[in-house]
């Protein structure tokens, strides 16, 4: 891909970050119209840095993963229990409100596969890390895993879709334990 000026850049980031917010909103079938106009961009800025609705749903989905991963590895290390508690919360809560992107990105004639856009090793690492923290200091069940957060907390996300607040008071409730 040929290095973008500047303002083309700026563009392209901005269009990102509205679909996303859109994406959020609305779900993934949202209107590419709005998003260009929301963008401050015309339809043919949008389609030149994005060919198709499934290009720009990529850029979304792979932007919003390095998104949390960087958070993760952001975190400090200084209250391994509340940074795994609130990154698992952030996760969640963003797999609930993107609602519909990863099934897009794997349906119709330009579908991704699976291994191209799964990114669970990227969250693994950085869900490791904060595992490993969290079980050095003793507040992390012995047996608990970074899969097995990952797994818990994408099954109350996609059981609570469109719904995070839901979604982040199940979460709460499964890492606290349901006895008072």
């Amino acid at each position: 891909m040929k290095r973008l000026r500047a303002d083309g850049q700026r563009n392209r980031e901005r269009i990102v970050a509205v679909a996303a917010e859109l994406v959020a909103r609305d779900g993934a079938q949202v209107s590419l119209e709005e998003i260009a106009r929301r963008a401050g961009v015309g339809s043919a800025t949008l389609h030149r840095h994005f060919p198709s609705r499934q290009a720009l749903l990529e850029a979304v989905f792979r932007d919003g993963v390095a998104q949390l991963c960087a958070r993760a590895a952001a975190q400090p290390g200084k209250d391994p229990a509340a940074e795994l508690g609130a990154w698992l919360e952030e996760l969640t809560v963003y797999t609930a409100t993107h609602r519909g992107l990863a099934a897009a990105l794997l349906a119709g004639p330009d579908a991704l596969a699976a291994e191209d856009i799964c990114s669970t090793d990227l969250l693994l690492d950085v869900l490791n890390v904060l595992v490993e923290r969290a079980s050095s200091k003793g507040v992390l069940h012995a047996n608990a895993t970074a899969k097995d957060l990952l797994t818990l907390a994408n099954a109350i996300a996609v059981a609570n879709e469109n719904d995070p607040r839901t979604a982040r008071r199940v979460l709460r409730l499964a890492l606290t334990g349901i006895r008072p």
